[in-house]
C-alpha cells in the first residue's frame, strides 16, 4: 500500500501502513484515532515516553530564546550539557553531533589520530564483531559485522576487522601492529539481542591493555538508562577510552555524543573535526533536560525493575511454547527468539494495538520506555503470548 506522498521520498524504508500522529507516555495514536502500546519507542529513542513534561518545557522555552549558532562561539547550554554528562561518567570530554552514526564516526576518527598524531604509532584499524551494528556511514557500516548493510556500497574503505563475538582466539589474532581499537556493543542489539559476557569482556580490557588499543563502547542503544544503568558498561565494571552515545539521550530529538578520556582530548584539536548542528542551543536544552531527568527521577534503577519484572513474566506466560527458544536482554532490552522468522508475528501484535520490531529475522525485540507501568508490562505480555500460542496452534 503506497500512502499519499511516499513517491516523493526514496524507498529506503520498509514503512508499515500505519501513519502515527499523536504519543504521550507509552501510548500512540494513529490518523484513524487507533491506540498502540508502544514496546519500541522509536527503536530505543524515547526512554522518557512520548513528549515528557520536563524535556517539552525546557524546548519550548529554548524556541522562544535562540535556535542556532555557529559553533566558533561559546554555547554556554552545550558546555552545561557536556559538564552534566561527564559528571555522571568516566568520561572527561564530550563532541557533540546528530546521529549515533555520526557519534560513532568521531569515534573511529579520534581512534586514528590519536594514534597518529598524538602518539605517532601509525595505527589505524579498528576491531569489531559479527553480528554488530555501528551505523550506516561508509566507515560505520565497514565497521558493522552484518554484510547486509554493506551490499552495493563497494569499495568500503580500509582499516576495519570483524570477528566473531566471544571468540577469543579469534580476537586476539586479529590484532596487529596496526590495530588502533577494538569497537564493541554491550548488548548486541541489532544482531539479536545479545548481552556481552562479563569474562569476554574483561578479556578485551586486558588485551587493550597489553597492546595499547583504545576500547570504544557503542552505547548508542544501550545507553542513558536502558539497560539498568545509565551506560550499560557500568555493569561490567569497567571504563571505556571511548564511548557513543544517541537514541535516548535527545528524547526524540535527533543529537548524539561522543565522549572520551582527558588523554585524548590532545587528538581532537581546533579543526581536526566538527558538525554544523552538532550541540545547537535547541539540541543541548533537551540533552540537559533529558539526562536531569532520567539521573534525578533514577530512571536507570527503574529500568532495571520493569526489565526483572518484563522478562519473569515472559518466562513465566511463554514457558512451554515450543516456538519460543530463549528470551534474554539486559534490562529493558529484551529479546524473544523464535524457531521461525518473525515478521507475522510484529504484525499480528501490531494489528493487536502492540509495536513491538525485530531483531534480525528470527528475535522479536522489545524496547518498552524506562517508566513503563506493571500494567502496561502485562497488557503487552498477554498480547505476545495471544500470537506466539495461535502461532505454535498454526503450525502443528
Amino acid at each position: 500500500m503506497i500512502m499519499s506522498g511516499e513517491h516523493s521520498l526514496f524507498p529506503t524504508y520498509g514503512r508499515y501502513s500505519v501513519s502515527l500522529v499523536k504519543g504521550e507516555g507509552s501510548w500512540l495514536w494513529d490518523d484513524q484515532g487507533n491506540k498502540y502500546l508502544d514496546f519500541m519507542c522509536g527503536l530505543a529513542v524515547t526512554n522518557l515516553g512520548h513528549v515528557p513534561q520536563t524535556v517539552k518545557e525546557a524546548l519550548v522555552k529554548q524556541l522562544d530564546e535562540l535556535w542556532h549558532v555557529s559553533n566558533l562561539f561559546h554555547i554556554p547550554g552545550q558546555e552545561a550539557a557536556a559538564k552534566l554528562l561527564t559528571d555522571n561518567t568516566c568520561a572527561d570530554a564530550v563532541f557533540f553531533c546528530n546521529s549515533g552514526a555520526e557519534a560513532n564516526e568521531a569515534a573511529i576518527k579520534l581512534a586514528r589520530r590519536y594514534h597518529q598524531k598524538v602518539l605517532g604509532t601509525g595505527r589505524y584499524e579498528v576491531i569489531s564483531f559479527h553480528q554488530s551494528f555501528h551505523g550506516r556511514t561508509l566507515a560505520t557500516l565497514t565497521a558493522t559485522g552484518q554484510q547486509k548493510v554493506k551490499e552495493g556500497f563497494l569499495p568500503l574503505p580500509a582499516g576495519f576487522v570483524t570477528v566473531p563475538l566471544h571468540d577469543e582466539a579469534a580476537l586476539k589474532a586479529a590484532v596487529s601492529d596496526n590495530t588502533a581499537a577494538i569497537m564493541i556493543e554491550m548488548v548486541q542489539a541489532e544482531g539479536g539481542v545479545h548481552p556481552v559476557k562479563p569474562e569476554f569482556m574483561q578479556f578485551i580490557v586486558k588485551l587493550c591493555q597489553d597492546n595499547g588499543l583504545l576500547l570504544i563502547i557503542d552505547e548508542v542503544q544501550t545507553g542513558m538508562g536502558r539497560t539498568g544503568k545509565l551506560f550499560a558498561h557500568e555493569h561490567y565494571g569497567i571504563e571505556p577510552d571511548i564511548f557513543t552515545v544517541a537514541k535516548g539521550v535527545g528524547s526524540g530529538f535527533p543529537v548524539g555524543a561522543m565522549l572520551g578520556k582527558e588523554k585524548l582530548r590532545e587528538a581532537f584539536s581546533a579543526g581536526s573535526h566538527g558538525t554544523t548542528f552538532g550541540g545547537t542551543p535547541i539540541a543541548s536544552a533537551v540533552v540537559k533536560a533529558t539526562v536531569e531527568t532520567i539521573i534525578g527521577n533514577k530512571v536507570p534503577q527503574r529500568a532495571l525493575e520493569a526489565g526483572n519484572y518484563l522478562m519473569g513474566q515472559l518466562r513465566e506466560k511463554l514457558a512451554g511454547n515450543p516456538f519460543v527458544k530463549d528470551i534474554r536482554g539486559l534490562g529493558l532490552m529484551i529479546g524473544i527468539e523464535c524457531a521461525e522468522p518473525v515478521a507475522d508475528i510484529v504484525t499480528e501484535a501490531r494489528n493487536r494495538g502492540l509495536l513491538v520490531v525485530t531483531a534480525g529475522p528470527d528475535v522479536v525485540r522489545l524496547l518498552p520506555n524506562l517508566l513503563v507501568t506493571n500494567e502496561e508490562i502485562d497488557e503487552a505480555v498477554r498480547v505476545l503470548a495471544e500470537v506466539l500460542a495461535e502461532k505454535t496452534v498454526a503450525a502443528s
